[in-house]
């Protein structure tokens, strides 16, 4: 009944499922209205993996005033039904997508490439120059990571194209790391166009921060995952994600805690996020709206990060 309205086309992340989550807290809140003294803000998160995301509009508009601490969750493929992962500081990389353009004023032809500008020979330096950065000029004891994931330019066989395009993400644990590189990567890219007479173009978006949890409501989430489930429901996440999450953007204002919820029971619903095949256990839908309606309703009654 979930399916997308449109053929072929849908986000296979979970956010529906967090939509979920956070209806089914709201409505248990309001429920127990009369339990707690104070506000609770439950919203939802736009466009978190588009550029730019959601969440630097939602804090301009306002949506952290007055909040002292901020929840979040993200389904887990990788994790069982009941259990829920815990990370205490860095839990998730920081990210910014890149795109690099090689052009010039005219083709040329591939019998020829000393009369005209080889893009494409150009643009591959460029791939490979900066496939050599990490750790060589990051330390790497700082998990980074640099991937092309995109790479357009010609049609025909025998004709070298007039521009070449490639793209892809930069990821670091450390924010420094990731801005160090950025710098290094339009430097490495204006050098070849010393070079070469060809227009090089680097463009990187403003990118977002790494996610960092907050130590004090990691332990106030894991003490209630103990009480509600025992603790056999936690997870202790060894390393972080390289993945990116814009729920960062929210802790770089207030103290924020990002909790993954355990949604495998079965093969069909072990796949990982983005799959074509991702799906979900719903029953797990459930465990977590409880357990945060009650992380909510503990933290208005005694704030854990209170001196």
């Amino acid at each position: 009944s979930y399916a997308s309205k449109n053929a072929g086309v849908a986000h296979l992340c979970g956010h529906d499922v967090h939509s979920t989550i956070a209806i089914g807290i709201a409505l248990l809140l309001k429920e127990n209205r009369e339990a707690f003294a104070g506000t609770v803000r439950v919203f939802f998160q736009p466009n978190e993996e588009g550029k730019p995301s959601g969440a630097p509009v939602m804090i301009e508009d306002g949506v952290l005033d007055g909040l002292e601490a901020v929840y979040a969750c993200h389904v887990d493929p990788t994790l069982p039904t009941g259990q829920f992962g815990l990370i205490k500081g860095t839990a998730t990389a920081s990210a910014v997508r890149f795109s690099v353009t090689v052009s010039s004023p005219s083709t040329g032809h591939s019998a020829r490439p000393h009369n005209s500008v080889d893009t494409i020979w150009t643009s591959v330096q460029i791939a490979n120059q900066f496939y050599q950065l990490v750790g060589r000029l990051t330390d790497p004891r700082d998990p980074t990571i640099l991937t092309i994931c995109r790479y357009h330019g010609g049609e025909a066989y025998n004709v070298i194209p007039n521009r070449v395009n490639f793209g892809g993400t930069l990821r670091s644990t450390s924010l420094e790391t990731r801005k160090k590189l950025e710098k290094i990567m339009i430097h490495t890219a204006h050098t070849m166009m010393d070079q070469i007479e060809a227009n090089i173009e680097v463009t990187l978006d403003e990118g977002i921060p790494p996610v960092v949890n907050d130590g004090r409501l990691i332990d106030h989430v894991g003490n209630t995952i103990k009480a509600l489930y025992g603790k056999k429901a936690i997870f202790h996440i060894p390393r972080p994600s390289m993945g990116g999450e814009d729920f960062a953007n929210y802790q770089q204002h207030i103290p924020g805690a990002l909790i993954r919820v355990g949604t495998s029971c079965n093969e069909r619903t072990s796949y990982p996020l983005h799959d074509a095949h991702f799906d979900i256990d719903e029953s797990a839908i459930v465990p977590a709206v409880n357990l945060f309606t009650r992380v909510l309703l503990d933290h208005v009654a005694e704030s854990p990060i209170s001196s």
